[in-house]
């Protein structure tokens, strides 16, 4: 899955109130839904496994994905939930919410069912999720039912915006919960990013790091690598070449004094260490930046 090209369409988005007892029976979606306890009491069979949802907990459905609902207990049962495609396509505005088994599905609604393109995603999605935070996830929820029932100017793309940020969210707590070995010694990574940025005017070492972190040299790296996406000299190198290219877009200062600057001794390794990174020479921003002054003049 793309994520740049992430374009979620919402199908639903209501908040349903369940006073008296109530089955869902199985049934499959064409699409994604989300599902939030905000009171009460459920019982979820996804496939052959059985979840409780308690309030603050998520439920995702999947795509072709067998389940049923049950309320549980006498008292109200709240739960603001979701439809949604990922990515939008010419048949979005077209496709209905199902309450159907697989088995009993026509031939042309069997062509609206979605990729289940969440299960590219690592670590995987679990389809009962108990939020650490889930007034987070219940507040962009309500502000997207809210959007979706108004429909004021361009609220399409509003509650896009504000289903990428329940995505972020739940990716995002779904990966911490995956590696709590990063939550950890996530104070000394940030030390590291921090000190990276503040020590751009020269080359580091892994051992300096090291140091200064308290951690191992090779688990440090780990660390740094799931925690960021990138080794910490790597980083450090970004940084140092987007200092240059400020530096060369903003100031008349010669090229061998930029790299000077920010830690090279010489215009050869800072031209292949700049292009390394950023694909074009240095001399690319100063060329542009001389080319915008002749059309000022």
């Amino acid at each position: 899955m793309n994520i740049h090209q992430l374009s979620p369409y919402i199908r639903i988005a209501m908040d349903s109130y369940i006073p008296f007892p109530w089955y869902l029976e199985e049934r499959v979606l064409f699409d994604y839904e989300l599902l939030y306890v905000k009171e009460g009491r459920i019982q979820v069979i996804i496939e052959n496994d059985v979840f409780i949802g308690e309030p603050g907990d998520l439920f995702l459905f999947r795509p072709k994905q067998r389940h049923s609902i049950r309320k549980l207990g006498t008292e109200l049962v709240r739960q603001p939930h979701l439809h949604f495609d990922l990515f939008y396509k010419e048949d979005s505005q077209d496709v209905k919410v199902s309450f159907k088994k697989l088995e009993d599905m026509t031939t042309d609604e069997m062509r609206w069912f979605r990729n289940d393109d969440l299960d590219q995603i690592t670590p995987r999605i679990s389809s009962h999720i108990r939020l650490k935070n889930p007034l987070v996830i219940e507040r962009l929820i309500f502000e997207i039912i809210k959007e979706f029932q108004m429909t004021l100017p361009f609220y399409e793309m509003n509650i896009k915006g504000l289903f990428l940020q329940i995505l972020n969210v739940l990716l995002r707590e779904n990966y911490w919960n995956c590696n709590p070995h990063l939550v950890t010694n996530m104070g000394e990574m940030e030390q590291l990013r921090v000190y990276l940025k503040h020590n751009i005017d020269r080359k580091v070492t892994l051992d300096e790091l090291s140091k200064i972190s308290g951690i191992s040299k090779y688990y440090m790296i780990s660390l740094f690598k799931q925690s960021f996406g990138m080794s910490p000299i790597q980083y450090h190198l970004l940084q140092r070449i987007e200092k240059a290219k400020e530096m060369i877009q903003f100031t008349n200062d010669p090229l061998i004094l930029i790299a000077e600057s920010i830690g090279f001794p010489d215009i050869h390794s800072f031209s292949k260490a700049f292009k390394k990174i950023d694909g074009v020479n240095p001399s690319f921003y100063r060329k542009k930046k001389i080319h915008r002054h002749e059309h000022e003049d």
